[in-house]
């Protein structure tokens, strides 16, 4: 009975720690990657000087991430969830009301294409399309063989490798003079563009967003001229035993942010922040740009972020949340 009478007063007070509008305990997903770690320590800090939560961050990776979410109710929150990788799972956890979609953390998506310098395009507007590309294809010097052309592949052993080969040959790029590079690493790759853009050559390749590097080094996708095919490049394209590839433009990934369904009930305001929060991968390169630069972690960057783009968060927050989270910032 003790125990009872002892146990009543904290269960009144949860009850009233609810329904003043704080949302208790949450743990955030901090991912293994400059983008989610920075987007996590955003979502702490909003919801902690915000919403009055009482945030914690725990190491996160996509699938044990949502394979835990799933199966045990936590963490309440994924930031940047790159859905495509499990997407039966993840609808399969909201349509048993385990889970639900926030909102898009990259608006545009995970973004991945062949790209050429802007100088280039600048030079030369065609250089933004594929015939363009092929028209020059003598511009792109070859770092070995003189009497080829270069295009930069994706490294060896990523999964980014299938789908650059087979559109590099549903392109015809090779009976253009093209040879298909590897560049041995993503080291390797960047570094290209790196030594590119500092002698202000010719450089044509796949890379993806949002990076440090497209932050960086300003690039334009080429345009295939055909659109975006999902079907043809879920069906052929991403296959390893793709042997007719047709040419498709890459399809955005849908990149979300995965709430528990019990931390969206519970806390209905703090949820509310997650489903507007999103960047462009535009911004989004440009901050990974600046950690990159500055050897920023995700806790400086958030700092960073919400210090200098009060017009990019305010927008996500009621105007008494974005006071209390500028007050909060100028006693840092």
């Amino acid at each position: 009975m003790k125990s009872i009478f002892i146990a009543l007063p904290l269960a009144v007070a949860s009850t009233f720690a609810q329904a003043d509008g704080s949302c208790g305990k949450v743990t955030i997903a901090d991912m293994n990657w400059s983008s989610a770690s920075l987007i996590a320590n955003i979502d702490q800090f909003i919801l902690e000087k915000g919403y009055g939560c009482d945030a914690e961050l725990v190491p996160g990776d996509t699938m044990p991430t949502g394979t835990s979410m799933i199966e045990k109710g936590e963490p309440d929150i994924a930031p940047e969830m790159w859905s495509n990788a499990m997407r039966k799972a993840l609808d399969k956890g909201v349509e048993e009301k385990r889970l639900r979609f926030a909102g898009n953390s990259l608006s545009d998506g995970g973004e991945e294409g062949f790209w050429v310098p802007q100088y280039m395009v600048d030079k030369d507007p065609t250089m933004a399309t594929i015939e363009g590309v092929v028209k020059n294809a003598a511009l792109f010097k070859h770092p070995e063989d003189p009497e080829k052309s270069a295009f930069y592949g994706c490294p060896a052993g990523w999964n980014c490798q299938i789908s650059s080969g087979n559109l590099f040959k549903a392109l015809k790029l090779s009976d253009a003079g093209f040879d298909l590079i590897d560049p041995g690493s993503g080291a390797g790759l960047s570094g290209s563009i790196a030594k590119a853009y500092a002698r202000e050559e010719a450089w044509f390749g796949y890379y993806w967003a949002p990076t440090a590097v497209l932050g960086k080094y300003k690039m334009v996708k080429v345009d295939f001229g055909s659109g975006v095919n999902k079907e043809e490049f879920i069906r052929c394209t991403s296959k390893e035993d793709c042997l007719e590839p047709k040419v498709t433009m890459y399809p955005p990934s849908l990149v979300q942010t995965v709430t528990t369904e019990a931390f969206a009930s519970k806390s209905p305001e703090a949820y509310d922040y997650l489903t507007k929060r999103s960047f462009k991968n535009s911004q989004m390169n440009e901050l990974l740009a600046w950690m990159e630069d500055n050897q920023a972690d995700g806790d400086v960057a958030m700092e960073h972020f919400l210090t200098e783009y009060p017009e990019s968060w305010k927008p996500w927050v009621s105007k008494e949340v974005a006071e209390k989270i500028s007050k909060a910032l100028a006693n840092l």
